[in-house]
């Protein structure tokens, strides 16, 4: 053995030799590590480094029990997650590396989602700023304290496309369209990992959940996905690849099947398409419990479960300790092989290598960083600007928005002064008693201009359990609904104008809360519409993860501002909005419905052969509804200013785009308001006849641009022939010559349109 590891440690340095002038020795450098480290390990120990059990102890408590210990002196754990705190942390690294044979660093991986101690807004929220630069602020802020707290791996970012609202999960990526999650992805991406995970606050980043998991059938989280091939490389891929592309670290597979098999054991999804095609050579772990569910799935149980996932690509198995457990009596029965557990193995050692745990396994656990990086002025500071870019303005009649900070402004709904739902769903590494409520930061913006007066106005729901199950870890105190509204309604006729903080609670959205009513909930409903008989200005600060079906509320409210969940600094920036110290710029990056009849809805679907003609009535014969419009209530790309945005002039280089050529498109954006502002406009494509139907418009650019008062700017955007390729039936990415409309707007619906042809 002794003879072999010199023989192979003797080529690794003919390697480096041969590729250290240019840098590109350090594979071979990690490579001949891992390979001497490898031979000296036994199985069980090689077993133990796909093993990625919970720690229990995401916000209090000991983990520090006696069968975690001993597992990790013997090697039986490649890493842990749930758990924080830098203290427990650093004693968990230090029993592998101190009191282990092999001395093996661990990962510590966490649900770092929007935020650590700082929370910004929900991501679906973040995607509404369509600013890539600030999505990428927050994660390398989250990044920076997630690390000073030692966490080294994070489970974001979530890339999945989804196209229905029922699905709780939808407030945790980035909307509906693939192009631009696929920006969003590489944000995230660049963000957790900066300049290749060299710095101790740069993070290993895992994009899930792979795949197509948002795509679950009637919305209904953990259900199956059923589509076809084309489906997938056309609408849901390109934000995984995209992330891939960006250089990210590992890969989470999904709870769903894909083509009749769990993601978890599917071959083609793993390694013929994630490895061998996109040529993803990083960590791939399961989500949480998912090769035990293949049982429940109906497939295989856990023995089986285990080869069919390693067979498939799966490296760590989280929680369900199949692998650590049953492949030691597969192999023995030949039924996997020892090479198929080494590369696991080594993929799992060779991220650890890449963090830099094994030249410094502490590299990650300076107090010092504790005391000095988490929630910092700067970060918070940042936090509040990100969170009033996101924010996306519904409807302002008669510019009711922005408030004077005058007279008597009664705040009033179950989300006005609660604390600890600000932050949204996936926040659980913050600590709420630190952060303002809106009441506070209202107060605070009016100073002593005006009078804040306050009422809860209502519970969640009028029903108790309902509430108690919507409210989850986040209670909030109830009260008479009766006097509740009673002395929201005394508190109104006191006030000049209305400020309705309502919709749902924090963990009414997130994984595992799916909803088949999209309506505001019964209490605060019928609060709202007390509120608005009263005659009053009523401005509505909609608080939601998802979008939200808002008919009556459309119709009848004066001002709709939706506020999503801000994050830790939501009371302040919602202030700086409402009182318009910053106009609202956000922009849907999913579709509002008018019905839950009518998911999913999206922008960017195929036509049919018998489109609806007019959608004010209803026409038989054609692909419509008898009882409502096919058209949303808010389009995708929708979202109004304090200020006015007017496109005229719009232009085309040329009728033909010339083989290999370029076309411009310009068009002249102009501020007639009269407030500063920023505008997000909006380029789509159409491809009117190929081989495959194709959408009526794509998402191919945009552009955030600010313009003062009285202020306009000539836009411009170039389009060639990769903003027209797409996957043909053979799954050949490929464009087609023929005719194409281009569309420029400030959203899906309100567009001009040109037409020009492809050689």
């Amino acid at each position: 053995m002794k003879i072999k590891n010199l023989i192979s440690c003797a080529l690794c340095g003919l390697t480096l030799f041969a590729c250290s002038p240019s840098g590109g020795g350090k594979d071979a450098e990690m490579d001949c590590f891992i390979t001497d480290l490898m031979e000296r390990m036994t199985l069980r120990e090689k077993l133990g480094q796909l093993n990625l059990p919970s720690g229990g102890d995401l916000v209090t408590g000991s983990v520090m029990n006696g069968e975690l210990s001993d597992m990790i002196r013997k090697q039986e754990i490649g890493g842990f997650f749930n758990v924080k705190g830098i203290q427990k942390i650093n004693a968990l690294q230090h029993l592998a590396v101190e009191e282990s044979r092999l001395k093996i660093p661990l990962l510590v991986g966490a649900d770092v989602i929007h935020g650590y101690e700082t929370i910004f807004p929900i991501p679906l929220a973040l995607s509404c700023s369509w600013d890539t630069l600030a999505v990428e602020r927050m994660a390398r802020i989250s990044a920076i304290e997630a690390s000073a707290d030692g966490i080294n791996w994070t489970f974001s970012p979530m890339v999945d496309i989804c196209r229905d609202a029922r699905w709780g999960r939808i407030a945790e990526g980035s909307g509906e369209d693939p192009y631009l999650g696929s920006l969003m992805a590489k944000a995230y991406v660049r963000g957790y990992q900066g300049n290749n995970m060299q710095g101790n606050d740069e993070i290993l980043a895992c994009v899930k959940h792979f795949a197509l998991y948002g795509a679950s059938e009637s919305g209904r989280d953990y259900n199956v996905v059923d589509m076809s091939r084309l489906r997938m490389y056309n609408e849901y891929l390109a934000p995984y690849k995209a992330a891939v592309d960006a250089g990210v670290g590992s890969v989470m597979s999904s709870f769903n099947i894909v083509d009749g098999i769990p993601a978890t054991a599917n071959k083609w999804l793993l390694t013929d398409l994630l490895r061998d095609e996109w040529g993803f050579g990083g960590l791939l772990v399961t989500d949480y419990n998912s090769i035990a569910e293949m049982s429940s799935h109906g497939v295989t149980p856990l023995k089986e479960a285990s080869i069919r996932a390693l067979q498939a690509g799966t490296d760590m198995d989280m929680v369900s300790c199949g692998f650590l457990n049953t492949l030691e009596e597969s192999l023995k029965e030949g039924k996997v092989t020892e090479e198929q557990i080494n590369a696991a193995c080594r993929r799992v050692l060779e991220a650890k290598y890449k963090l830099g745990l094994f030249s410094d396994p502490y590299k990650y656990c300076d107090t010092l960083r504790t005391r000095e990086k988490l929630y910092t002025a700067e970060h918070r500071s940042s936090a509040r600007t990100i969170a009033t870019e996101t924010f996306v303005l519904l409807k302002n009649d008669r510019h009711l928005l922005p408030l004077d900070i005058k007279g008597k402004i009664a705040l009033i709904g179950s989300m006005a002064d609660a604390r600890n739902n600000m932050c949204g769903m996936w926040s659980m590494t913050c600590t709420p008693s630190r952060h303002g409520t809106l009441l506070e930061g209202i107060r605070s913006a009016a100073g002593d201009k005006a009078e804040i007066l306050y009422a809860k106005g209502s519970n969640i729901y009028y029903a108790a359990e309902t509430e108690k199950a919507a409210t989850g870890i986040r209670p909030l105190e109830r009260g008479d609904n009766r006097q509740l509204l009673d002395e929201a309604l005394r508190i109104a006729a006191r006030a000049d104008v209305i400020v309705a903080a309502l919709g749902e609670c924090a963990e009414m959205s997130g994984e595992s809360v799916s909803r088949t009513n999209l309506e505001i909930p019964d209490a605060q409903q019928d609060l709202l519409k007390a509120l608005v008989k009263t005659g009053k200005p009523v401005v509505l600060l909609l608080f939601t993860g998802r979008p939200l079906v808002l008919n009556w509320e459309a119709t009848n409210v004066h001002s709709i501002l939706n506020v999503w969940f801000g994050g830790s600094e939501t009371g302040d920036a919602v202030a700086d909005v409402l009182f318009g110290k910053v106009a609202p710029s956000g922009k849907l990056t999913t579709t509002f419905p008018r019905s839950v009849g009518q998911l999913p809805l999206f922008y960017n679907h195929l036509n049919t052969g018998r489109p609806d003609p007019d959608n004010r009535i209803f026409n038989r014969y054609a692909s419509n509804y008898l009882d409502e419009s096919n058209e949303p209530l808010y389009p995708f790309g929708y979202g109004l200013s304090y200020t006015d945005f007017v496109y005229s002039d719009l232009q085309i280089s040329s009728e033909t785009l010339p083989k290999n050529g370029e076309l411009t498109v310009s068009v002249t954006v102009t501020n007639k308001g009269n407030y500063d502002g920023y505008e997000t406009v909006q380029l789509y494509l159409r491809d009117i006849y190929a081989e495959i139907a194709r959408p009526v418009k794509e998402l191919k650019g945009f552009e955030r641009i600010f313009l003062k008062s009285g202020e306009s700017r000539d836009i411009k955007f170039v389009i060639t022939e990769n903003d027209l390729k797409f996957y043909n039936s053979g799954l050949e990415y490929i464009y087609e010559p023929g005719e194409f409309d281009v569309m420029v707007g400030s959203n899906s619906r309100d567009v001009q349109t040109k037409r020009f042809k492809v050689e």
